[in-house]
């Protein structure tokens, strides 16, 4: 039943790959389907049942995004990098680039405003697919628990008062006009400067991640009795670019936070019960022999990391007692 589901995550890899090196003979469509062994039809027509989109359109976005990090990262000239990303010409690469972007290359290094860069498209997330394999027990104890003070920081966000976890969190958003996933995710891909992550990384949500932000009924400093759960990057305090019409940012002051980390696991596999461990972890710790409490005062940040390869960490806020 998903094996084209796999087979189109085959195909959205091996384009990502053949990118970054700069592989132009590989980046066709005949090229691609032949990996797979099938006709370009065959291939094109599965691709877009499973993704939504043609094939061509994908790829084609995908290599204009990765151009784009070029443009606004390095001096190459436009001609060079139209060639390397299989473009015929300094004018078609133009054309192509603002007609996805709404502005030209040299536009855009003059002044890197934000712009939606093409999200991968995973076909294949067992976990999503309901195709979990049987999950190993993990306990609290395999949690790490340090208290650490962040330095002040901006968080560059969009906000949602109602909703109740991450795919619930996306699919309010997606019932507000130019706040759904692909369109806040490539926003924050084409922002340089994120504290976390990678700003190379394109995509994958390098350095983006939920949080919850403690406000008063009027705002943040207006009394503390709001809570908005929110998706978004921290920037240095000094960052000074331009933020997309649709997201709010604020200053984080420097602050102190206890950390509830587990490290690498198995996404498909361990993603309940890491969530689950991490959970008890929190729950059944004692702030009272810490010396600590946690602190939910409006101006106040809770962050999500979630990165299956390296850590999930779980970062609240708290002051000294």
């Amino acid at each position: 039943m998903y094996e084209w589901h796999r087979q189109v995550q085959v195909i959205v890899d091996s384009i990502d790959d053949h990118i970054r090196n700069r592989d132009r003979e590989a980046l066709t469509l005949a090229s691609l389907a032949g990996e797979l062994g099938y006709s370009e039809f065959h291939a094109s027509r599965k691709f877009r049942e499973v993704s939504g989109m043609p094939l061509r359109d994908y790829l084609r976005r995908r290599r204009l995004s990765f151009a784009l990090l070029e443009v606004r990262d390095t001096q190459r000239s436009f001609l060079d990098i139209a060639v390397d990303y299989g473009f015929g010409s300094h004018e078609a690469f133009t054309r192509a680039f603002k007609q996805m972007f709404g502005v030209t290359p040299g536009r855009y290094r003059a002044l890197p405003v934000p712009v939606v860069l093409r999200t991968c498209v995973f076909p294949f997330d067992r976990y999503t697919l309901g195709l979990k394999g049987e999950a190993m027990a993990i306990s609290s104890d395999a949690v790490k628990v340090y208290f650490v003070q962040i330095p002040a920081h901006r968080f560059l966000y969009v906000a949602n008062y109602e909703s109740s976890g991450y795919f619930d969190f996306w699919e309010k958003q997606a019932l507000v006009e130019g706040q759904d996933c692909d369109t806040i995710c490539g926003l924050l891909d084409s922002i340089a400067g994120k504290l976390d992550g990678d700003d190379d990384k394109i995509g994958v949500y390098s350095g983006q991640i939920m949080a919850h932000v403690y406000e008063g009924a009027g705002g943040a400093g207006a009394g503390a009795d709001r809570v908005a759960e929110a998706y978004g990057i921290r920037l240095a305090p000094d960052w000074d670019g331009v933020a997309p019409e649709q997201m709010l940012l604020m200053d984080v002051a420097e602050a102190e936070y206890v950390v509830f980390e587990h490290g690498p696991f198995d996404f498909e596999r361990d993603c309940e019960v890491v969530g689950d461990a991490l959970q008890a972890a929190i729950a059944g710790f004692d702030f009272a022999d810490s010396g600590y409490a946690l602190d939910e005062s409006p101006g106040r940040v809770a962050y999500f990391y979630f990165d299956p390869e390296q850590y999930e960490k779980r970062i609240r806020p708290v002051v000294k007692k």
